[in-house]
């Protein structure tokens, strides 16, 4: 229905009409949903994807009310090509570990869809037009904080058959506020998950924070992690899922013990913060601006030389390409704001 050029002459005559500059723009594919009237314009490189988005989005934004269309998505090759490489190390890893369980085999099975799919795949759309067989016994405990990476995990391990039972460290409201567990409860009542809550002292970790000694994040992420682990042990489940969009690829999914293995379920599909966005949408979970836990903003503004540390971790995930860098910007921004 759309081709290149057609496209080309519509973006440059939009751009006449603002006031931009006309400039050469490449486009390696063009990709039309008309069920969903969606359309995916992939660019060569970055630049051809500013020159088509144009300045504040008002290029693609003018060309999406020309065309009558639902939404228009402008993407890079090269982004791509790194996410196709990802999720093929993704399929290796997975596919070689010798695991029979349900919502492995289901998984391997999305990772190949999405490879399929690799300009135009949706979570919501995808899981609407799926139906995945689950597993009679638990293969997967998901560590649930009541954000949105774990929240998206939950969901997905659900989906996809692990039958999983949820549980959440709850260290008290300073790490753990109450708002995060208005979501643990709406989510696991909605998808009819069992959920457990184990109670751990982080007051050390907390006090060394509050004066300064540490960070808190790494620390409280591997006591998170190792009090998961362990309930997953004592209750002999083979998985234990996170959150975690890093790492990815080879990584995804590693042994921890001779009976137990950590899959970073985000990671394993090469998932962007956006598409887990889109996915918990549905279920009206609420979204809490900024990043970390009122701990962390505590320490931010007691000793603010700890921001560069937080820093660090979003462009960790920048560089991965979980993260956009308007996304990422928003959040070390939100470092800054005037409470």
């Amino acid at each position: 229905m759309y081709d290149e050029k057609f496209i080309l002459d519509e973006v440059n005559k939009i751009r006449a009409e603002i006031g931009h500059d006309e400039v050469n723009i490449y486009i390696e594919e063009i990709y039309f949903n008309k069920d969903t009237d969606e359309l995916w314009i992939i660019t060569e490189d970055r630049p051809d994807k500013s020159a088509i988005i144009g300045k504040g989005g008002w290029v693609v934004g003018k060309l999406k009310e020309k065309l009558g269309l639902e939404s228009i998505h402008v993407e890079s090759y090269g982004d791509f090509l790194n996410k196709q490489h990802k999720l093929k190390l993704s399929k290796r890893t997975v596919g070689n570990l010798d695991l029979d369980l349900v919502g492995l085999d289901n998984l391997r099975k999305v990772i190949d869809d999405k490879l399929d799919n690799i300009y135009s795949f949706n979570y919501e759309n995808y899981l609407n037009s799926h139906e995945f067989e689950e597993s009679e016994k638990t293969e997967a405990v998901v560590a649930l904080s009541g954000g949105v990476d774990s929240s998206f995990s939950l969901i997905l391990a659900k989906r996809l058959g692990f039958n999983p039972i949820a549980v959440t460290v709850d260290p008290g409201t300073i790490i753990l506020p109450n708002q995060y567990k208005i979501n643990i409860k709406n989510l696991t009542e909605s998808l009819n998950v069992h959920h457990e809550y184990l109670t751990a002292d982080y007051n050390e970790i907390i006090n060394e924070s509050l004066s300064g000694k540490l960070h808190p994040c790494g620390r409280c992420s591997k006591n998170t992690g190792e009090i998961a682990k362990q309930y997953a042990k004592d209750n002999e489940i083979p998985i234990i899922i996170f959150g975690d969009m890093l790492a990815t690829g080879t990584q995804c999914i590693n042994k921890q013990d001779d009976s137990l293995y950590r899959l970073n379920l985000p990671a394993s599909l090469s998932t962007g913060k956006q598409e887990i966005k889109s996915l918990i949408r549905k279920y009206s979970l609420r979204e809490f601006k900024g990043f970390g836990c009122p701990l962390l903003y505590e320490v931010h503004k007691k000793y603010p030389h700890m921001k560069k540390y937080s820093i660090q971790r979003i462009l960790r995930e920048t560089r991965s390409q979980a993260l956009e860098p308007g996304e990422a910007l928003d959040l070390i921004w939100s470092f800054y704001k005037t409470k």
